[in-house]
């Protein structure tokens, strides 16, 4: 076995669920990072005293801070294992896909007070979905998530727990997954549900308005960490005891124990029904995922299950509330998400909680540990990184993508085919991924799958974004001789009757980047987003949108002093808190060395970026 390839134990627990196709994972394959971004810690808060975090067996080659990767989570998970992770991760937090069928839009504004157009973008939950479409089809949702939960099980710390996130949708079968691979022995501890309230609507059931969150541990053995909480105790539960405050109301061996005092009451250990309030529209923390889950749900758990210091772990971050919710608390954090936008969204997110940190241990909080008991505990790292594996940063978003070509080409998506995208005709449809052009290893997946429809008579269409030499080889010598499944290629740039109509023309900032003194001064002139304006004029009509101060269309600029041509390293990040706020779009900084090359992205608000560099 090479080193690459990372063994992963086998399920351990019974029931066993069984479909079609079900397949052990006894190994993968781990793929290299690349590091693509560092944030450190604000300059004024270098030095400054943090809580406790152990890593002596930390990876050497990680940095001691925030991991946030991109890439499909199981190549991440398969990565991080292969580095020095595996059985360090104290939680697991997970909110993966409900494989509910439903499609989530995110809706995007352009910056400014009165919000701008509105622009219509793809969800970033959406995005996770189809870029996985040959799975969110009964029996390959449940190869995905069994093959995960696999790779999770070997993240975990020996007294680690995992808490899956879902709804009624595939509750049964989530719960019999996690049976089998972590035991259904003692080490299921809980199913928590999440009361919340939302808009009625008139569909012709009870309302639905709670999610599932099942708690395991990884051993049977009670090592695991558990902190009591305490919810406030009912008018009820007073008055059967003559209305006297209790710190705990419990039961030992079937005896009831009440303990009074005359300080106000910790109340009863906490139930499991929370009702905690979704993240509202004008919440402060709101960022217009459309699965958002609120900060408070998450900090309830990591305060309940885990310890200052230890590490936490997300496969699903979304819109990054786990990671959120573990930097506030003082805990280390891992995240990971396949989708670009849910990394720029956490990137953003974080970067604002370490400022208010930074603050916070500028204001004199570098003495004690804890200053009083409300305190949240100290910080045990004030920067991140964020790293790909594998290549998932498309210059077109790939779920515009393939609506774009299906419209043009007249193809009917099909969602509930575990392989085909749509049919055209007579014809089944295969759209290959768009960051890499048809490859006989691509064609070679269809054959198979073709052998496993022995009744299918079908013609195959293959849409592409690229096709190479040995790929048309490979597809006229298949079709020889082949009176049925013959292959047919649409190439989307060149074909001569059906391509050429994606032109994705990306966005241009002018950016003057000078020295002045012992200064740096950056002037931002203008940003064309050609995405927006694009989706804009659609809107319009036969109205031409018009953008008249470029800033609207920016969501935030980073600044690198000093950048090597490799990792982009943040010296400044303008990040309007609000949504009507604008950027600056003119910087000031302390002046680099004589040589450096300064680099500054933008990113617009449908989460595409823009670089500009200058050597001074």
């Amino acid at each position: 076995m090479s080193k690459n390839e990372i063994p992963v134990a086998k399920a351990k627990g019974r029931p066993m669920l069984t479909w079609v196709g079900k397949k052990p994972l006894a190994r993968v394959t781990a793929f290299p990072a690349q590091h693509i971004e560092t944030v450190p810690a604000p300059q004024a808060a270098v030095g400054a005293k943090l809580g406790p975090a152990d890593w002596k067996d930390w990876p050497r080659d990680l940095p001691q801070g925030g991991l946030l990767y991109h890439g499909d989570n199981k190549e991440v998970l398969a990565h991080l294992l292969a580095n020095g992770i595996r059985g360090q991760v104290k939680l697991i937090y997970i909110d993966p896909p409900f494989d509910s069928g439903a499609d989530y839009v995110r809706k995007v504004q352009l910056r400014g007070p009165k919000g701008g157009g509105k622009v219509e973008g793809e969800d970033y939950t959406l995005g996770e979905q189809v870029q996985y479409s040959d799975i969110w089809a009964n029996d390959n949702y449940l190869q995905f998530m069994y093959e995960r939960l696999l790779l999770l099980r070997e993240l975990l710390h020996e007294t680690g727990s995992l808490v899956l996130h879902c709804d009624s949708s595939r509750s049964h079968h989530l719960r019999c997954l996690l049976d089998e691979i972590f035991g259904a022995d003692k080490q299921f501890k809980n199913e928590i549900v999440w009361l919340y309230r939302r808009w009625p609507t008139n569909s012709k059931t009870f309302q639905t308005m709670h999610d599932n969150l099942f708690w395991y541990t990884k051993n049977n053995d009670n090592s695991h960490t558990f902190h009591r909480l305490y919810e406030a105790a009912s008018e009820r539960t007073l008055s059967d005891y003559g209305g006297k405050k209790l710190t705990t109301l419990i039961s030992e061996d079937g005896t009831q124990i009440k303990r009074e005092t005359e300080e106000e009451s910790l109340g009863v250990p906490m139930r499991d029904v929370w009702e905690i309030r979704r993240e509202h529209t004008r919440s402060h923390e709101h960022t217009d995922y459309p699965t958002q889950k609120p900060v408070e749900l998450i900090e309830r758990l990591l305060i309940a299950l885990s310890n200052p210091g230890e590490l936490i772990f997300d496969a699903f971050i979304g819109s990054g509330t786990t990671a959120v919710a573990a930097q506030k608390l003082g805990r280390r954090w891992i995240g990971c998400d396949i989708n670009k936008g849910a990394i720029q969204t956490t990137a953003k997110r974080l970067q604002g909680v370490i400022a208010e940190q930074a603050k916070s241990v500028l204001a004199g909080r570098q003495g004690e540990l804890v200053v009083d008991a409300d305190a949240p505990p100290l910080p045990c790292q004030l920067a991140f990184t964020t790293w790909r594996v594998n290549d998932y940063d498309l210059q077109i978003q790939h779920n515009e993508a393939v609506e774009l070509a299906c419209e043009h080409l007249g193809i009917t998506r099909r969602r509930t085919d575990s392989f085909f995208d749509g049919v055209r005709g007579q014809m089944l449809v295969k759209i290959v991924p768009f960051n890499h052009p048809l490859s006989p290893l691509d064609l070679g997946s269809i054959r198979g799958e073709l052998k496993t429809r022995a009744e299918e008579e079908r013609d195959i269409l293959v849409v592409s974004l690229g096709q190479e030499h040995a790929a048309r080889d490979w597809v006229t010598h298949y079709n020889q001789n082949r009176p049925i499944n013959k292959i047919h290629l649409i190439e989307l740039r060149s074909d001569r009757k059906s391509g050429g109509f994606i032109r994705h023309e990306p966005m241009s900032a002018q950016i003057a980047i000078r020295r002045e003194g012992q200064s740096l001064v950056v002037e931002i002139a203008d940003v064309v987003s050609p995405s927006i304006l694009q989706r804009l004029n659609k809107e319009a009509g036969v109205f031409r949108a018009e953008i008249p101060d470029w800033r609207a269309v920016v969501d935030c600029v980073l600044i690198d002093t000093d950048h090597d041509g490799k990792v982009f390293k943040v010296a400044l990040a303008d990040v309007p808190e609000r949504k009507q706020d604008l950027v600056s779009g003119r910087y000031e900084l302390p002046a680099p060395r004589a040589d450096a090359t300064v680099a500054v992205k933008v990113i617009d608000m449908l989460g595409e970026e823009c670089v500009v560099r200058a050597a001074l």
